[in-house]
């Protein structure tokens, strides 16, 4: 037959929805893979009307699942970001709402044996070597998606995933402030270029002559701002140890104001050409890791709880994001965490045009793994 079929699972992950493999599904070759990637999703194409993918950079995502290559993990999570309209997958950044749905995905594929209660899953990012500890509830030891829990840009309600990050700081970038200071000047706008998970530059919406409140639409309509954004990002990129990053989606564009319903500030995100419905779970903790550091654009504007534990409401245009860090003696961050939620949306074969496979040894032959036969 002209199709190859992959065991495949499609699961919304926080406010994100994405497709997630084992990598022993895929092909060995990371070109190849590439490939599988991107005609799996449909894209270079605007409504990636020939795939799996949304036709938004938030639906357009992939969770590639590995046996574990570090002592203090239970599995390996590479997470790739399809383009959209373009024939290009990017591996140079984590995805925290992808994330959320990996430790449901470990137990749903017997990766890790659930407990009564709540089961932690240790999850190395492949991405940027770092930890993190997703808590899944798994009453009676078995998985529930059902619960009482919300977060924002999600209708209704389901099982709470509390995920603890660790050893963030710089992860892709290398420092928290990969500048060396808390403040810089580019393009005359006072930025600040933070990563702790998420490599963020922060900037003030007033300074680019807007509010801060305008809906996504309203700022994607303006190509003045974005053409600003987008140099002064490449700039910040290369300051930052990116790079160029002209064909990166990172560094993330955050621009903030005032809150508006009781929170520690309100934002608007470009991640990095459009303006993102909601904020990144890592890019949420880097705004709030900018927001308890002192001389950062953001400790200005930003409302902090006293204590040594802040919860700081992270707003963004379709509701807030709580982000919890805890600061060790010295006042620096030690630990961040927060709540999402995930569902198993499809557990099946995904169907790939033959062709695309040719050329990319297959990973067992004519037999996927779980049984699924390659047609």
């Amino acid at each position: 037959m002209s199709q190859t079929r992959i065991p495949c699972l499609q699961m919304r992950g926080g406010t994100s929805k994405g497709l997630y493999f084992l990598a022993a599904d895929l092909p060995r070759d990371p070109k190849q893979r590439d490939a599988v990637l991107l005609a799996a999703m449909g894209s270079p194409d605007d409504r990636q009307i020939d795939g799996l993918g949304g036709a938004t950079s938030l639906t357009s995502k992939v969770a590639i699942i590995d046996r574990p290559t570090r002592d203090d993990a239970d599995l390996d999570y590479l997470f790739a970001q399809v383009i959209v309209d373009q024939p290009r997958v990017d591996y140079g950044q984590n995805c925290g709402n992808i994330l959320a749905g990996v430790g449901p995905f470990a137990i749903e594929r017997g990766l890790v044996s659930p407990r009564e209660g709540t089961t932690p899953v240790r999850i190395h990012m492949v991405n940027t070597g770092q930890l993190a500890v997703i808590h899944v509830p798994t009453p009676h030891a078995k998985l529930d998606y059902a619960g009482d829990a919300t977060i924002s840009g999600v209708p209704g309600s389901a099982a709470p995933l509390i995920i603890e990050f660790q050893d963030t700081a710089g992860s892709s970038c290398g420092a928290l402030l990969p500048t060396g200071q808390a403040r810089d000047v580019i393009d005359g706008i006072e930025v600040t270029c933070i990563d702790n998970g998420m490599p963020v530059v922060v900037l003030r919406a007033g300074d680019l002559d807007i509010t801060g409140t305008e809906s996504c639409a309203e700022l994607d309509a303006s190509q003045a701002l974005k053409s600003r954004l987008e140099r002064i990002r490449l700039e910040a990129g290369t300051r930052m140890n990116l790079g160029d990053v002209s064909q990166r989606t990172v560094p993330k564009m955050s621009l903030i104001a005032e809150p508006q319903a009781g929170g520690a500030l309100t934002t608007r995100t470009f991640i990095p050409h459009r303006c993102h419905e909601a904020i990144g779970v890592l890019g949420a903790v880097s705004v709030a890791t900018a927001c308890v550091l002192p001389g950062s654009v953001a400790a200005d504007t930003a409302r902090i709880p006293a204590g040594d534990g802040k919860r700081l409401s992270i707003e963004h245009p379709t509701g807030e994001f709580t982000v919890e860090l805890t600061l060790d003696a010295a006042g620096h961050v030690a630990r961040a965490g927060l709540l999402r939620t995930a569902r198993l949306l499809f557990d099946g074969q995904l169907c790939i045009p033959r062709a695309v496979w040719d050329g990319a040894p297959s990973p067992h032959d004519t037999e996927c793994s779980h049984g699924h036969e390659r047609h």
